[in-house]
Parts: structure tokens; sequence; C-alpha cells
């Protein structure tokens, strides 16, 4: 199945679209934008429609940049916030897997995919799923959710998804973020890709939280749990939800995508490579 069509929209205060673009292979929404001349406040709205083909349009509230600089090669997230940028290059050349080796020749397969998660909390806590021996993460945890099937909208594949993960009847309440990497690294698998992930995260609620279950045996979710806030420090979860977590628990008012100051920070960073991302 071939991913959807992403379309970048730039939104400016007055309410006009300022700005209209393809999110190609490995690019970032808010680098595109900012080539334009534009600077991210905030996601707005993941839009799905299917005319010929499956399309999601990514609309975002944005302003005219003012001082610029470059950003992360890596990957970023944005959930509200200002962050100026300028001497920008369109094309940023992707991240390399540790340690990777390759063989004479090897040219790594491109690989787009588009997936759905959701930070769902409850009276019981937060909802973390555990991933399995199908995965380069076998017994971390990260934030249930997963790819889109075809013609499937962001919001109706994380319901789908979280209950599939864990048996949850949840609600989504508000988009929280958007957040791409892109890397050349080993699939699960073995397979050498140039691998582009899109990650849509919500905020959800599970109003009549029941002990978790996994329904989809033999999946990429070996099991799930209801945790408290204040065990979450104690979860081993993925480096990449790791950052993205305390992201979306700190606030949902103003993030910069490269607040990494510390050398600790820099090694949680999300544009890491994803050993979570499941075996094809």
């Amino acid at each position: 199945m071939p991913p959807p069509r992403l379309i970048v929209v730039g939104i400016d205060a007055g309410g006009a679209e300022v700005a209209r673009l393809v999110l190609g292979h490995g690019d970032d929404p808010a680098t595109l934008l900012a080539v334009q001349g534009w600077e991210v406040r905030r996601v707005r709205d993941v839009v799905s429609h299917t005319v010929g083909r499956h399309v999601l349009t990514m609309v975002f509230d944005v302003r005219r940049a003012l001082v610029l600089e470059q950003p992360s090669a890596l990957g970023q997230s944005f959930m509200a916030g200002p962050h100026p940028v300028a001497s920008l290059k369109k094309v940023v050349p992707p991240r390399w897997d540790e340690d990777l080796v390759t063989g004479e020749g090897e040219v790594p397969r491109r690989y787009q995919r588009v997936a759905a998660y959701a930070l769902v909390t409850s009276s019981r806590g937060v909802l973390m799923t555990q991933f399995s021996d199908r995965t380069n993460a076998q017994g971390q945890w990260g934030l249930p959710g997963g790819g889109l099937e075809a013609e499937e909208a962001p919001d109706r594949a994380v319901v789908r998804e979280v209950w599939e993960e864990s048996g949850q009847v949840v609600e989504v309440s508000e988009l929280a973020l958007v957040h791409t990497s892109h890397w050349i690294g080993r699939a699960p698998a073995g397979r050498l890709e140039d691998f582009h992930a899109v990650r849509v995260v919500y905020r959800g609620s599970c109003p009549a939280p029941t002990e978790p279950i996994v329904h989809d045996i033999g999946g990429t979710t070996a099991s799930a749990a209801w945790v408290p806030p204040t065990d979450l420090d104690r979860l081993d979860v993925t480096a990449n939800w790791r950052s993205l977590l305390r992201t979306l628990l700190r606030s949902a008012v103003v993030v910069a995508p490269n607040e990494a100051d510390s050398p600790e920070d820099r090694e949680q960073d999300p544009d890491a490579d994803d050993p979570a991302r499941p075996q094809r």
C-alpha cells in the first residue's frame, strides 16, 4: 500500500492560507514552511480525504519568520511554539544508524511510514504499550498506535490501534503534535532502509478503563499497562518516546524543537533511530 500523499498548509493569524506544499520523502513540515519564510506556531489539524489517492493535509498556524537559524537535521516535533529558522536547506541529509555496516553496492530502500499515536489518560494513569520481538526494541515501552490502513484518517487509526494493542475504548480529544524523523538503517528484518517516519500524535481519554489486553496477537505489541504518571520515569521507555512524552506531559503551549542543551538531553532526542518500527 503506497503512503498517503502529504500536503503541508500554513495559515496566518488572519486565517488566510499563505502556503501549500508537498511533503516529500525525508521532508519536515516546519523546514518546508521556513524555506518559504514562515515560522510554525502550532499544528492545527490533520485532514484526511481521498480523491483518486489518499491525501493527508497537515495544517499549521504560522507567522512571518523574523530571525532564522539552521534547524536540526534529524527531525522535529511541533505542538505550539515559536521556533525561529534561517539559512535553511530544503533538503536535509538523513541520519545514519550508529555502527551501520553496509555491503558493497547495497542501496537503501526508501520507505515512508505515516502512523498515528495517542497519549491516553484515565483514572488509572497513562496507557503504555510494550514492544514485542517483532521490533528492535523488545521489552521497551512507548505510546499505543501504529500505521494507517488504506484511506484511513489518523484520528480513526489511533482509536483502532489502541483497541488492538490494549483493548481500551478511547476518545480522541485533540491533535497534540506532528513529529518527523529521517534516517538510514536496518529494519528489524535486516533490510537496509532510507526510512522517513511521520507521526501524528493525539491526546485521548478512556472514560472506562479496564485491565489492558492485547488483541493483535503476533504483532508489534507484547503487552499494555496503565502507568501512574509518577512511575513513567522508572519505565524502560525507548529514547524516542521518552523525549516525546516529556514534550507531551510538560506543556501544551510553547515547545521549541531544538531545546536539548545537555549531553543527556541529546542522548534522549526523539530524532534517534526508531528501533520500535515494525518488522516488514
